[in-house]
């Protein structure tokens, strides 16, 4: 039998290491407190409009609500900047991010859409603040506890477990609403706040004497001023536009999900028990796929391959929109979802974090992140509009060339043959 090579027996004890290990785990629970408030806003708030007689048109406009999310990066430096007096310089703001989030959701079900749809708008819109601001400290603090070398599967695990928390609002949340009213499925919902809570106090400061900026000069011009020099203006305003084009296309996609499976005639009780169980499965195996593709892979490989399938599900729910409510259909493409769509993030995010200064990873992360989401935002904005003009299958079709700019930036920012971590 021939000996075990020292190079290979070395790659896979440092794979090994890289996932057994207490940052692997921070990574879960960072990933899930970090994409439940988001999946509230995205698939539950629109499911419960559309069950209370809300138009597509106006549940489309509420994606406007979101604009923290594309906005973050303008109060990023004062959580940068600024320690508040209790639990150190990340967890603070953790901790009392997640008690915002906690109560605003709790309480968004005791309005009626009919009476108050403004109401609902103002509480959604705190709900959008809250959760972009704890995204800032989160990305910030998992740049910070994760080496070079860990990014990939740790951006991975948290990404997985960041669209594995949709399925508390998006599936769970739809099957109590057949039971339960709707005050009572938010204060449920709101209450799986509670495991972001607990890991914040139970984890330690990634950094055990932090150097935050001296001024909030230094916090707001430096970040920026790092970024362009340490390329040029022109590298890096290509960056910045891939960022904002690489999802592009499954955002649009994804921004009107539940109210598209209602319209295709799935129940509430099908919605939530076939996409829990469907999701699952795809996260779980997104996690095992993910890590081993960004850990035997480069980042730049791993956004190709997963551009690829992201663009590949999008197909999946024009597909969908011709066969109607089959429920084996629905698994496959929101399996297939859970599992395409998530790995690209996961992929773009460790091409984030390797774009970020540690030193300023608050602001930068949250110009980049903030970037990406944009589409989210602004473009979902319409998409009811779209919808009613040329109906579910053409959406899709465009949604999916949407995608393709992105693709063909990989080019320059990402490209195939160079082979960095």
């Amino acid at each position: 039998m021939t000996a075990e090579a020292p190079l290979d027996r070395s790659r896979r004890e440092t794979f090994k290491e890289a996932i057994l290990n207490r940052r692997m785990l921070i990574c879960v629970f960072t990933g899930f407190t970090s994409g439940m408030p988001l999946y509230v806003l995205f698939q539950l708030l629109p499911g419960w409009l559309r069950t209370e007689g809300v138009g597509l048109a106006e549940i489309g406009f509420f994606a406007l609500v979101q604009f923290p999310y594309a906005w973050k990066f303008v109060w990023s430096p004062v959580m940068d900047r600024y320690t508040l007096p209790f639990l150190g310089h990340r967890r603070g703001w953790m901790l009392l991010t997640q008690v915002l989030l906690l109560v605003s959701i709790g309480v968004m079900g005791f309005i009626k859409p009919g009476l108050n749809i403004w109401v609902v708008a103002y509480l959604a819109a705190a709900v959008a603040f809250f959760s972009a601001s704890q995204d800032i400290v989160l990305d910030a603090y998992r740049r910070e506890l994760l080496p070079d070398v860990e990014l990939g599967l740790g951006n991975a695990i948290h990404v997985q477990a960041y669209r594995f928390s949709g399925l508390i609002p998006g599936a769970l949340g739809f099957i109590l609403a057949d039971y339960f009213d709707w005050h009572i499925v938010f204060m449920l919902i709101g209450a799986f706040m509670l495991v972001g809570i607990v890991m914040t106090l139970v984890i330690d400061e990634a950094i055990e004497n932090p150097t935050p900026p001296r001024t909030m000069r230094d916090a707001v011009i430096e970040p920026f001023r790092e970024f362009i020099d340490r390329s040029g203006l022109a590298p890096a305003l290509l960056v910045l536009a891939f960022l904002f084009l690489y999802k592009l296309g499954d955002n649009m996609a994804t921004a009107l999900q539940s109210p598209f499976f209602i319209d295709v005639g799935f129940s509430l009780t099908q919605i939530g028990a076939i996409s829990k169980t469907a999701g699952l499965i795809a996260a779980n195996v997104g996690t095992i796929v993910g890590g081993l593709v960004m850990v035997k892979l480069s980042i730049n490989r791993a956004l190709w391959v997963f551009g690829v399938v992201q663009i590949v599900s999008i197909l999946g729910f024009a597909v969908l929109s011709e066969v109607g409510p089959n429920p084996w259909m629905l698994g496959v493409v929101v399996g297939f979802e859970y599992l395409g769509v998530g790995l690209g993030a996961a992929a773009l995010i460790a091409f984030m974090a390797r774009t970020t200064n540690p030193a300023f990873a608050a602001t930068q992360l949250a110009l980049f992140t903030a970037l990406a989401s944009v589409p989210r935002v602004f473009a979902n904005a319409v998409t009811g509009v779209i919808v009613e003009a040329t109906g579910w299958t053409n959406f899709f079709l465009l949604c999916t060339a949407l995608a393709i700019p992105g693709m063909l930036l990989l080019l320059k920012v990402a490209p195939w043959s160079e082979d960095t971590v």
